[in-house]
């Protein structure tokens, strides 16, 4: 999200006392401007640290973004609200409200509890707001497969992960996956269209006709290429299951670290797929809010050509 404040100024820049940082209002400006002009953070992290109570004006808890400020007033800036940030090496908060939060995955963690003892994104989320003090639970709203990384949304109470579910296909106005395939990929762009199912054993199969599974159409974009694999956008018009990866797999160019639909090229010891863009309306809001992650390292590192 981009920062579009103005230069607005205070009259002494951020003096430490206790557990806040404290300025002086210099001229007149609604409360996000000013935070965006002074706290260095993108919009959405000014937004979450004013939803957490994390913000007084002369004093008072304050979480209004358009609150006015006049010269003179004292604004003070909770050192632990902006720094109780989630420690994990599978896990990192994006955003975070008072009715969601919106994570991004690393690989080898599911997106929720699916035995005994497993990790997943859920626990660690849960085990964050208990050690924060938050009376509320993660909510699954929807899912990415463990070796799958990119941006998720939990709800954080039961009111919010229906809202979403109800009519996900409409709130989620924007969603795209990076992958690497094997190969070098024919097509700049195109639409994949079919349907798919799943056989006895659980793997999806797709059909060029209804074969009674559920329609899945993917949207791709070719960004980079060698001879041998293909950096490609995809864009989900439909969520089904393992859909970009059986997807790929039909267009001959399976994402590079599959096991399941791949042809065993794996250049770096990983499902090479990440949910990259994840744009949605909020759910209480009706703000629409837009996330997106760097496309990892290692996927850009193939495409670098050799000196």
């Amino acid at each position: 999200m981009r920062n579009n404040s103005k230069n607005i100024k205070s009259t002494y820049p951020g003096q430490q006392h206790g557990l806040y940082t404290n300025y002086v209002v210099d001229e007149e400006a609604p409360l996000l401007d000013w935070l965006l002009a002074h706290l260095g953070e993108s919009r959405s992290k000014a937004k979450a640290t004013l939803q957490g109570h994390g913000i007084k004006v002369n004093g008072k808890f304050v979480t209004r973004h358009d609150f006015p400020l006049t010269p003179g007033m004292k604004i003070a800036v909770s050192k632990t609200k902006r720094n109780e940030t989630l420690k994990s090496r599978y896990v990192k908060i994006v955003y975070e409200d008072r009715y969601l939060v919106v994570v991004e995955k690393n690989v080898g963690i599911l997106s929720m509890a699916a035995g005994h003892s497993t990790l997943n994104v859920k626990t660690v989320l849960d085990d964050y707001f208990h050690k924060t003090k938050q009376n509320c639970q993660a909510h699954v709203v929807h899912r990415l497969d463990r070796e799958t990384s990119g941006l998720m949304i939990y709800a954080k109470d039961k009111k919010t992960e229906l809202s979403l579910e109800a009519d996900w296909h409409h709130t989620v106005f924007d969603r795209r996956y990076v992958a690497v395939l094997s190969g070098e990929m024919e097509e700049q762009e195109g639409t994949i269209a079919n349907w798919l199912k799943d056989n006895k054993a659980y793997i999806t199969y797709s059909s060029p006709t209804d074969n009674g599974g559920k329609h899945a159409i993917t949207h791709f974009y070719t960004l980079d290429r060698t001879p041998y694999h293909s950096l490609v956008e995809f864009k989900l018009e439909t969520g089904r299951k393992n859909q970009i990866r059986v997807h790929a797999a039909d267009m001959g160019h399976p994402v590079c670290g599959d096991p399941k639909y791949g042809n065993g090229d794996d250049p770096i010891g990983r499902l090479c797929l990440h949910a990259y863009v994840l744009c949605f309306y909020h759910p209480v809001t009706h703000e629409p809010m837009e996330f997106q992650t760097q496309i990892p390292h290692a996927f850009r590192e193939l495409f670098i050509p050799s000196k």
